[in-house]
């Protein structure tokens, strides 16, 4: 064992959730390896704001030093908006911050991955092993596709609310289609309406990502937020040879020829603007891996002179790698939220527990104490469905700009589906600007969307310089589509439920004044189950549009910056991650919101 205090048999660059797991994996099984992760957020370590999962409200705050804000171009697909896109920064990174909502990928994502990128050994055969390794499934025994003596929990939380439930009631009643499941992340099916289960992000890829009440990643015997930054990190204390740094922003890779053989990194700024910006090194002896995600990671290849030449001369970093992908293929799933004013104290909802109201946060910080119960730890978002069109209605609805993405993507895979969609009790938007009453959100998320944009550098010094991001949402009209097809289902849906009390206007389409679809700011109750859907023109799709390109927001799901794919499609790494052109240096991390957990068990088996 090397006793020099930088020097590591293994460095990882970036402390999420990535990091975390294999990290943590590789010391478990071999307690004598010198491992150092550098992360340039802090410790989550038994921390309120971080282990009670229905606080994570708390970390979307413009002041919030758990993530960092990535500013995208002005966009004219976004009405002229810079788009802002977070990611976690912190240990444990987003799995320690996110909404603890569980969603897999289908397993035909996965043998896509396998086919159709050229990448062996990660077909849904592969990797289901790995999925059910990760988990204790706390909801059911002896489902196949689930594991059961994993370190991460999935339950239904400490708290389902009345929102979920009366969602269910009304989409049983109305969608003729579709079925109720007691599993929406069985791996091979969807479209089916259900419960969500309640989970922490344990999710990577270097590609694609990809489905009544939801599952959480949330312990359900504790109610404490399943992280991998407590169940493969913090609980490892013992093991003096794994060692964390936090504060730390990665700079570049240290080359010897092509062997990676350590990390440069200074003092992060953000939480001490006047800290000492000396570099330190650190060495590895066995493995350099980069786990910065979606944006950290390209970013740390390109400073180390790694990525597209003509951009590596721009910001005069020497050429060691002529690798373009690096940076490219940038994916987000894009998310609207479909606001719905509730006045009933019938409802159950979080709007009191986000305005910080005293007597609320009072009487759930008991109940979490005393039984790891109330809504903190929940997280409101309690049923939905992974829905792809079935009915000649759906495609009609869908039109002509969506069919050639369904021929070319979704009409041989029937476990794909287009949109997740579902409800959430609370106010999905600035409550210091809305009216003090209940409310609920019906979200809609398009999964497979077609725009790509990118992620690079704008210093090739300064590790701290803004990204130079360009999210390129809504650039291709087959991501209108589904969006609208979205909006008009969830609505139909919502205005529907008992609790509704018409919509909350500033975060709607504005409709024309004789529109049938005109929203209604103020209701006494909701619409009739059999009461016929709203019709819309081609001018109320086209407000609809508009609405998108106001208000369309990211989902947090950021990957395929550092893709896994052949070098000549424009691939960054190889099947065994390690980036093209360079040796003993991989990437892990590059985050996708429904396949981290199965990379991450990849790396651990393939070290």
């Amino acid at each position: 064992m090397n006793s020099s205090p930088n020097e590591f048999d293994i460095i990882f660059g970036g402390g999420g959730t990535a990091a975390c797991v294999a990290a943590g994996r590789l010391a478990s099984a071999n307690p004598t390896l010198r491992i150092l992760v550098l992360e340039a957020g802090e410790h989550t370590k038994y921390e309120d704001s971080h282990v009670q999962p229905g606080r994570y409200f708390g970390h979307l705050s413009p002041a919030s030093t758990t993530l960092d804000f990535h500013v995208g171009k002005p966009s004219k697909s976004l009405a002229g908006r810079s788009l802002v896109v977070p990611s976690g920064r912190c240990i444990g990174g987003g799995s320690s911050v996110n909404f603890t909502m569980y969603t897999r990928a289908s397993a035909s994502d996965y043998d896509d991955w396998e086919g159709q990128y050229k990448n062996p050994g990660w077909g849904s055969k592969d990797l289901l092993p790995l999925l059910r390794k990760t988990e204790t499934y706390q909801i059911r025994p002896h489902q196949p596709t689930h594991g059961y003596s994993g370190p991460l929990k999935v339950s239904w939380g400490g708290h389902v609310t009345n929102i979920g439930d009366q969602f269910l009631k009304v989409a049983a009643a109305i969608d003729n289609d579709r079925m109720y499941t007691e599993d929406v992340n069985d791996f091979y099916e969807c479209n089916k309406y259900g419960k969500w289960p309640k989970c922490v992000d344990i999710l990577l890829s270097l590609l694609i990502s990809l489905n009544g009440v939801t599952p959480r990643w949330i312990d359900g015997e504790t109610g404490k937020r399943s992280d991998p930054a407590h169940y493969y990190i913090y609980n490892q204390e013992a093991n003096k040879n794994l060692v964390i740094r936090t504060g730390q922003r990665v700079k570049r890779v240290i080359f010897e020829g092509e062997k990676a053989v350590g990390l440069e990194y200074v003092a992060d700024i953000a939480l001490r603007p006047d800290v000492d910006q000396t570099p330190q090194q650190a060495y590895a002896s066995r493995l350099v891996v980069l786990s910065g995600g979606a944006f950290g990671s390209p970013a740390i290849l390109e400073r180390s002179g790694i990525g597209a030449a003509d951009l590596l001369a721009k910001h005069d970093v020497p050429v060691k790698v002529d690798l373009p992908g690096v940076g490219e293929s940038f994916q987000g799933k894009l998310v609207s939220y479909n606001f719905e004013v509730n006045s009933s104290d019938e409802a159950d909802t979080f709007d009191a527990l986000i305005r910080g109201d005293i007597a609320e946060t009072a009487k759930n910080f008991d109940l979490w104490m005393e039984g790891g119960k109330g809504l903190l730890a929940a997280n409101g978002m309690d049923a939905g469905i992974k829905i792809r069109p079935v009915a000649e209605e759906d495609f009609k609805e869908l039109g002509p700009d969506f069919e050639e993405r369904w021929n070319e993507y979704f009409v041989n895979a029937p476990d794909k589906p287009v949109i997740w969609f579902g409800p959430s009790s609370f106010l999905l938007g600035d409550h210091t600007t809305a009216p003090v009453r209940k409310y609920y959100s019906l979200a809609y998320v398009n999964e497979y969307p077609v725009s790509m944009g990118s992620v690079h550098i704008s210093s090739g010094q300064d590790p701290h310089a803004p990204s130079d991001f360009n999210p390129a949402f809504l650039n291709h009209p087959a991501d209108f589509a589904t969006l609208r097809w979205g909006y008009k289902k969830t609505r139909e849906i919502a205005r529907r439920m008992k609790f509704y009390r018409g919509e909350h206007l500033p975060i709607h389409p504005k409709f024309s004044a004789n529109s049938n679809a005109l929203c209604n700011g103020n209701s006494s109750g909701p619409a009739a189950l059999d009461a016929p859907n709203l019709k819309y023109t081609e001018d109320d799709d086209r407000a609809i549009d508009d609405f998108h390109k106001q208000f369309i927001q990211t989902s947090w799901h950021s990957l395929g910056t550092c893709a896994m794919k052949p070098r000549e499609d424009g691939g960054v790494v190889d099947p065994r991650l390690n980036v093209y052109g360079t040796r003993n240096l991989k990437v892990a991390g590059n985050r996708c919101y429904f396949t981290k957990s199965a990379a991450r068990a990849r790396l651990m088996n393939n070290p």
